[in-house]
């Protein structure tokens, strides 16, 4: 089953402006098949390769011959984390020939991950990132529940059977840590890296307490935190920073932590169907987990995500910036009758006066607890949002 994908005009306007753009996300989002879906629709002549194939490795012995010999055609390399050294090359290729729409490279590491890629190639590409599934995707074919429990992950989520979707699962958080974080340079043994991400998931939605990740691991603070960078710079984990105010309120400091993905996060805690994530004590954080992730993945750029908290209590789960202007604060409840406290209005004044969002399960409609406050359903914030200018075309 082909569901359009919202990342694919950003490709073809990128690649008319660009002469390399860089697709970027965790294995199996979607990266490869949507750029093939890509091939079949442009009238440029275009080559895939993927550096997991021997045969197309060997192709690229003599890479810079390769690359002038086909300067009309549009070259896809998937798999570019496992041969950063082609970077250097293709500034100098490109330099040759600055034209644009030249290169697609697909991988599943960060900019920073990438052989410091934005400094080889700034000017010269584009960096694009790719979520696993969001609910404007597949709304019209599915229910959000689904996308909830199993993850965004296509093949994950579109396997009916939840005890294979599950499988599925325990399968990629194997392979991340056994395979594709060591290919990213992360030294470590997979058991330490499983308790780790264990870890996490126990502290989802919550603020990061490095110091008692530590000592439960028997790893230092400086250790733990380079091995937090790599499972970030792989798209597994999502450190969400603190908004800061001119107030003279005292801020809390420190990120919160999220595992992105909600099925992956339910696989650590074995859940695998609705029953269980019904009885499942760390539900709101889940849900919470869930929002955030869906509306991140859809932003403009130049859109930042945020949370709020201050030392007294005062917060709001996620605040959207233009910049550093603060625009729109949106508070996450699992109940469709929640209860809002004074702290929303305390926040929203502390925020300049922006408006706030109370985002529930499926409240029949929207309401105002007051001026600046609605309570709204997740199937509806994406309207809300678009109103705003915040979300991607």
């Amino acid at each position: 089953m082909e569901l359009h994908r919202v990342i694919f005009s950003s490709i073809v306007r990128y690649l008319d402006n660009f002469p390399c753009v860089a697709l970027l996300g965790p294995r199996q989002v979607g990266k490869t098949t949507t750029v093939k879906m890509l091939q079949a629709q442009i009238q440029k002549e275009s080559i895939y390769l993927d550096l997991e194939s021997e045969e197309d490795v060997q192709k690229l012995i003599y890479a810079e011959q390769y690359f002038n010999e086909r300067q009309d055609k549009l070259i896809i390399i998937d798999e570019i984390q496992r041969n950063p050294q082609l970077f250097p090359l293709l500034r100098s290729v490109i330099d040759k020939n600055r034209t644009n729409g030249r290169f697609i490279l697909l991988g599943s590491a960060s900019p920073e991950l990438l052989a410091k890629s934005s400094e080889t190639l700034a000017g010269r590409i584009a960096y694009l990132e790719m979520h696993p599934f969001v609910y404007p995707e597949i709304g019209n074919q599915f229910v959000f529940e689904g996308l909830w429990l199993k993850g965004g992950f296509p093949n994950i989520f579109l396997q009916q059977d939840l005890t294979l979707s599950f499988e599925m699962k325990l399968q990629f958080i194997q392979t991340y840590l056994e395979r594709e974080l060591p290919i990213l340079g992360l030294s470590a043994s997979p058991a330490l890296l499983k308790n780790l991400l264990r870890m996490i998931a126990h502290a989802q939605a919550q603020i990061v307490n490095y110091s008692e990740i530590s000592k439960a691991l028997g790893v230092e603070v400086n250790t733990i935190k380079r091995y937090l960078d790599y499972f970030e710079n792989a798209f597994l984990i999502r450190r969400l920073q603190p908004y800061f105010t001119n107030s003279k309120k005292r801020i809390v400091k420190s990120p919160k932590i999220f595992i992105r993905d909600t099925g992956i996060l339910h696989t650590l805690f074995n859940i695998e169907n609705k029953e269980d994530l019904d009885g499942f004590i760390g539900k709101g954080s889940s849900w919470e987990s869930f929002v955030i992730q869906q509306i991140v993945a859809l932003l403009k750029p130049g859109v930042s995500p945020y949370f709020y908290r201050t030392q007294d209590g005062t917060e709001l789960d996620l605040v959207l910036a233009k910049g550093v202007q603060p625009v729109l604060g949106i508070e996450i409840k699992l109940s469709n009758a929640p209860t809002l406290t004074k702290g929303l209005t305390i926040a929203s004044q502390d925020l300049e006066g922006i408006p706030i969002l109370v985002v529930t399960h499926s409240v029949s409609e929207d309401y105002k607890s007051n001026t600046n406050i609605k309570v709204t359903s997740f199937e509806r914030v994406f309207d809300h949002l678009k109103t705003y200018n915040l979300l991607i075309n």
